[in-house]
């Protein structure tokens, strides 16, 4: 179902945020983050040649960390390839220090401590979220087979992570009963 029908209106921005997990075949895995802005008019730039054309990239930023299977980022990579500015480039080492964090509870306010503010790059950073999100669904199958294999029960990863996965939910009733917390009648 669509929204609703707007108001008479004009474009005036868009941005593409892009995410992709990937296994690796040394166990670890890559969850990598691209962010585009553009603009569907031309306007003045003096670092880019004078001009950032309509629909040509006003950010164009990526990221990519390298994480284990707990979410801990053993590497990471950026790449700015436009902004408005070539003084930002100058920020893609800064991410490295997402090295040794978690991809946990609090990791929104660590990433931002460790690559945002006047250190960092806004875009790279408003990007940890998706980033984030992506790596924990790319794991999970991973997770819930290892969990499958170690405890021989099909647990849920995402119990209490939502409205969905709630232990008093009809969803968790029906496909992990052994975890369901909700009233007994049916």
């Amino acid at each position: 179902m669509p929204l609703t029908k707007p108001v008479s209106r004009q474009l005036a921005h868009t941005r593409v945020v892009t995410c992709h997990g990937y296994q690796r075949d040394d166990g670890l895995l890559d969850i990598e983050g691209r962010i585009v802005d553009t603009k569907p008019y031309r306007f003045k730039n003096r670092d880019r040649g004078g001009w950032i054309e309509a629909d040509e990239a006003l950010h164009d930023m990526s990221i990519r960390l390298t994480i284990n299977l707990d979410l801990e980022v053993v590497g990471v990579d950026a790449i700015i390839d436009a902004s408005p500015y070539n003084y930002c480039k100058e920020v893609i080492d800064v991410a490295r220090n997402l090295i040794g964090l978690r991809i946990k509870p609090g990791w929104t306010q660590k990433s931002k401590q460790a690559m945002g503010g006047i250190r960092g790059c806004t875009h790279l950073t408003e990007l940890l979220g998706p980033v984030a999100t992506t790596a924990i669904q790319t794991m999970a199958s991973e997770k819930i087979r290892r969990d499958r294999h170690t405890t021989g029960n099909r647990k849920n990863v995402f119990l209490d992570s939502c409205h969905t996965y709630a232990a008093d939910s009809p969803v968790v009733k029906l496909y992990w009963p052994e975890h369901y917390r909700g009233d007994s009648e049916s």
